[in-house]
């Protein structure tokens, strides 16, 4: 009976301390999937003007978050953007643009060109950040935030190709993903700014 406990003590051990070893980093802490779950508060990137942007500071504010271009043929959604800008800015919502010279090289300019041609063109006055990378080797930490599961929560996703649309909720976390050819002022997108 005793060798019986014995056994069944150490098959627990051994099976406890399997099970410890898959949790357990490099640096002894206990981790799990939630623990790596982030929130857009915890990103600082640079605006274009070269100014530091801290996401915390739109705590309580639904945020989207949009890759840009000024040489693609989704580029008229500037005006849809800043249109929805207008009319919610006022209601606890923002857009943030993130300039990318991802897709068919749409995005050569400079921070400054870029400013420049969305004041002058579509008369932006949404935030503009400067310009990253959201897809490959280089992509800047907020878009791999947005776009893999084990960080935000959600889901994977791929930026497909310019203006595809993030959705941040009020306690900053992505809740939606929405699609380069699917306008800004969508009626789902608009019905989810205003719920």
């Amino acid at each position: 009976m005793k060798k019986l406990a014995l056994a069944c003590g150490l098959l627990f051990l051994v099976s406890c301390n399997n099970t410890a070893q898959t949790k357990t980093t490099a640096n002894n802490t206990i981790m799990t999937a939630k623990d790596n779950i982030q929130t857009i508060y915890d990103f600082k990137v640079k605006d274009i003007e070269g100014k530091d942007f801290d996401f915390a500071s739109l705590k309580g504010k639904k945020i989207m978050i949009v890759n840009t271009a000024s040489e693609c043929g989704l580029t008229p959604q500037y005006e849809q953007l800043q249109s929805i800008y207008q009319e919610f800015k006022d209601k606890d919502f923002i857009i943030i643009g993130f300039p990318a010279n991802n897709f068919g090289a749409q995005e050569p300019g400079s921070n400054k060109e870029i400013s420049a041609f969305c004041t002058k063109n579509y008369g932006v006055t949404f935030p503009m950040m400067e310009k990253i990378s959201v897809k490959g080797d280089d992509m800047a930490p907020i878009y791999q935030f947005l776009t893999k599961k084990e960080l935000n929560g959600l889901q994977d996703s791929q930026v497909e190709w310019n203006f595809q649309k993030y959705l941040i909720d009020r306690s900053g976390k992505l809740v939606r993903v929405v699609g380069p050819r699917i306008l800004p002022n969508d009626p789902d997108v608009k019905n989810w700014i205003k719920g």
